[in-house]
C-alpha cells in the first residue's frame, strides 16, 4: 500500500511540474503569435468592457502584449488586477493621483502589473544573465525619466544568437 501511494505520490509531483513547464511555453508561444499582429503604439486612455475588455485589437503598449498573451492562456490580467486593487489599493503605486480603482486602465500600467506579479509570489531576483530567465518569465526595467517597459521572455534568440527576444 506505501508503494502505491510512494507511485502515485511521484507521479503526481512530475505531472504538477510538467503543467508548469507547459504553460510558461504557452505564454512564450502567445507573444511570438501576436507579434505577427499589426499593432500601432497607442497610449491613448479607452473605455473597454469589463472583464475581458481590450483596446482595439491593432493599437496598444507593452502593457497590452503581457495582456493579450495571458487572454490567450485563459488568463484576464483586467480583472485580476482589479480585483487585487480593489482589495488591497493601498498596497499599489499612487503614481496617478487616483484615489480609487479604474478597470479600463489599471492593468495597462507596468508598475501596477509589477506590483500585482510580485503580490503573487512571480517576481525574481533581477540579474544580468540570460540563464536566470526562461521562456514565459514577465520582465519589467526602467528606460529612464520614469518611464517603465515591461515584456515577456520568449523561446526565440536573436539574430546574434545571443539575446532573447522581448515581445512587447
Amino acid at each position: 500500500m506505501k508503494k502505491i501511494f510512494f507511485i502515485i505520490l511521484v507521479l503526481c509531483f512530475n505531472f504538477c511540474i510538467s503543467q508548469q513547464v507547459i504553460q510558461t511555453l504557452n505564454l512564450s508561444d502567445a507573444a511570438l503569435e501576436l507579434t505577427k499582429h499589426k499593432v500601432v503604439y497607442d497610449p491613448s486612455y479607452f473605455s473597454i468592457n469589463y472583464p475581458n475588455g481590450d483596446v482595439p485589437s491593432d493599437k496598444g503598449v507593452c502593457t497590452d502584449v503581457v495582456i493579450r498573451a495571458y487572454r490567450k492562456l485563459g488568463i484576464d490580467l483586467q480583472k485580476e488586477v482589479h480585483e487585487d486593487m480593489k482589495t488591497h489599493f493601498s498596497l499599489y503605486p499612487k503614481i496617478w493621483g487616483l484615489k480609487t480603482t479604474d478597470k479600463n486602465i489599471d492593468h495597462r500600467r507596468v508598475p501596477n502589473l509589477m506590483t500585482y506579479f510580485e503580490r503573487q509570489g512571480t517576481a525574481k531576483p533581477i540579474t544580468n544573465s540570460m540563464k536566470d530567465y526562461i521562456p514565459g518569465d514577465i520582465v519589467c526595467w526602467n528606460l529612464g525619466g520614469a518611464i517603465t517597459h515591461i515584456g515577456i521572455v520568449v523561446n526565440k534568440k536573436s539574430n546574434d544568437g545571443k539575446k532573447i527576444f522581448d515581445c512587447s
